[in-house]
């Protein structure tokens, strides 16, 4: 069992927890992922690692409650525990030779894009950030980025809070006025990491986006989480939890990835409707 050591809300559907895992803390890097149950009967779901604490042995986890398995694990309480905690699981971002580097996060995704900011903004690398919300009260995190990036870039849709827009917005506008990355990552819903591959193709700077929203199983034995590439004229299949998450953003098919994404959502509503039911009238 693996105690739960803190709990923050970070907005209305979005839930910040450190769980007490000292082995994959001390593992865990930026861009990897941890497989958790919530209970015995439940089921195995994947989020990113948002952090670690050697000193507490814990790792940071940051979640929205969208289904049924994330409802109730955000029942838990300060002191309970849950089931499983494995990890650390997938292939850690590259940092090697990255002098100069825009993040462009987008709602809960900016969970996964702030420790990879953190990362870059400790080996010393000139970090540009770019956060996307729906509205203000969507907003997470800003004041962490604001710690790691030299520029921080905050958006909402709706014009609620900081610049009216969407993500592609400030970063069209620092292109066309000459500005340069040596890397480019996206992370966020699939519509939006797609059009950010499109807004940075022109200048041809490299892009890597995150294909966690298409996990599901996390090891690759379900085969849920299969991703076409366009690699030199031909198409490849790699899986997100096991190659990934990261991947080319150029060579990424999302159509099909969105496609196939969204096979799910109505199962993943009862879900969670019949959790929320449950829970009714429950302290």
């Amino acid at each position: 069992m693996y105690r739960i050591v803190s709990k923050k809300e970070l907005n209305p559907s979005v839930t910040q927890m450190e769980i007490e895992a000292p082995l994959v803390a001390a593992k865990a890097r930026p861009g990897q992922f941890i497989i958790l149950r919530v209970d015995e009967d439940g089921e195995r779901i994947p989020l990113t690692v948002a952090g670690t604490d050697h000193e507490k042995g814990a790792v940071k986890i940051i979640f929205q409650i969208a289904g049924a398995t994330t409802a109730k694990l955000n029942r838990k309480q300060v002191g309970e525990s849950i089931q499983d905690f494995a990890g650390p699981l997938g292939r850690a971002t590259e940092t090697e030779n990255i002098k100069k580097v825009c993040i462009v996060g987008g709602g809960v995704g900016c969970a996964i894009a702030l420790p990879l900011a953190q990362e870059f903004y400790r080996l010393g690398a000139d970090v540009t950030g770019i956060i996307g919300f729906r509205n203000k009260d969507m907003l997470i995190l800003e004041e962490e980025f604001g710690l790691c990036c030299n520029k921080l870039v905050v958006m909402t849709d709706d014009g609620s809070y900081a610049r009216h827009g969407n993500v592609t917005l400030p970063l069209k506008e620092m292109f066309e006025a000459g500005e340069s990355f040596d890397l480019v990552i996206a992370i966020g819903p699939l519509v939006m990491m797609k059009f950010v591959v499109e807004t940075v193709r022109p200048y041809n700077i490299p892009v890597n986006v995150s294909m966690n929203p298409i996990m599901i199983d996390g090891t690759g034995m379900c085969g849920g989480c299969r991703l076409t590439l366009n690699r030199d004229g031909k198409k490849i299949t790699k899986f997100a939890c096991v190659d990934g998450p990261e991947f080319n953003g150029y060579e990424v098919d999302f159509d099909e990835a969105m496609s196939r994404n969204r096979i799910y959502q109505d199962f993943e509503r009862k879900e969670y409707e019949k959790t929320c039911n449950l829970f009714k009238g429950v302290n």
